[in-house]
């Protein structure tokens, strides 16, 4: 039976990623601080994991971690753009630092992979659509900067340490377990829960902005793909579902789902955000054998019912 550690696997992805290993009859250890990770995501299957509480930011607690560990799928990091834009230097420290950490700690205790969850803000402002790997713009943010350098990070350690290391390129990845609660709430939770309170969606800029939004169910399966390829060590994969879908489009599909009729509040654009993010994903289909599962539109009516369900619940305590 193969061993798995998931660091941040109380988080949004990390706890997708420890349910879909335990379906898989895998030992489950997870890393995390509880920084942002909850721990009501792993409450559920609590008893069937090891969850070792720490932080990567210090290299023991990673070495503690990796143990006796076949794979590491590297999920923990301070996550939001606009929060490194106002906070460069935590980003650093938890994005960059830690992820060094990790990889030290991995190279030490000899594991079979190391899957890399990085961002397809390392694009930043390169104006060609679909975006792929090797075609990257100017960073526009100290989490782009983040990702990037664990990248190469990653590459480095497989060239001089013969450890194999993927990085996923993450674009825009939404599902259940996601906090719509934070100032940092990525849009899809954040509008979900707006329109199930009537309350009018805030969206930056003109609307008119695209992403590659991305059910966290494909994002599983490229992560256990990953982790098991081989002849792919320091190399860099796209993970997306090839749709591009604007913010102004999320609104209305939204709003259709949810029966209501609300639109949206239109804010000035915020520094280093994104114009367009549109994947190019054949490298990770010729690679990692990768294809989406879950398309756009069946991801967001789960998302949205996910959601629902909880508010229900939510207002009969009230």
């Amino acid at each position: 039976m193969k061993t798995f550690l998931v660091t941040g696997g109380a988080g949004f992805i990390g706890s997708h990623l420890v349910e879909d290993l335990l379906r898989r009859s895998a030992r489950v250890r997870v890393l995390d601080n509880f920084l942002t990770g909850r721990k009501e995501n792993l409450a559920a299957f609590r008893k069937e994991i090891e969850i070792v509480k720490g932080d990567i930011r210090e290299p023991a607690a990673c070495r503690r971690a990796v143990r006796g560990v076949d794979h590491v799928l590297h999920q923990a990091a301070l996550p939001s753009v606009p929060r490194s834009v106002q906070d460069p230097r935590l980003t650093n420290d938890i994005n960059i630092t830690g992820t060094l950490n990790m990889l030290v700690a991995a190279r030490d205790a000899g594991v079979r992979s190391f899957v890399f969850a990085s961002s397809s803000s390392v694009y930043g402002d390169d104006p060609s659509l679909p975006k792929k790997e090797g075609r990257e713009g100017t960073l526009l943010s100290p989490y782009a900067v983040s990702k990037l350098v664990g990248e190469k990070y990653c590459r480095v350690f497989r060239d001089l340490y013969g450890l194999n290391a993927v990085s996923l390129r993450y674009f825009n990845i939404f599902g259940s377990r996601q906090d719509p609660s934070s100032q940092y709430a990525a849009v899809i939770p954040n509008f979900i829960t707006r329109l199930l309170r009537g309350e009018r969606p805030v969206v930056y800029g003109d609307g008119e902005q695209s992403r590659d939004f991305t059910y966290v169910a494909n994002v599983v399966e490229a992560n256990l793909l990953a982790a098991e390829a081989s002849g792919v060590g320091g190399e860099v994969f796209n993970l997306a579902c090839a749709d591009r879908i604007t913010i102004n489009d999320l609104v209305r599909g939204l709003n259709a789902i949810l029966g209501t009729d609300l639109p949206a509040v239109y804010e000035p654009a915020r520094p280093g955000d994104i114009l367009h993010s549109f994947a190019d994903i054949a490298k990770a289909a010729a690679g990692l054998s990768y294809r989406p599962s879950v398309a756009f539109q069946d991801g967001l009516r789960r998302t949205v019912d996910w959601y629902r369900e909880r508010r229900a619940a939510w207002d009969k305590k009230r």
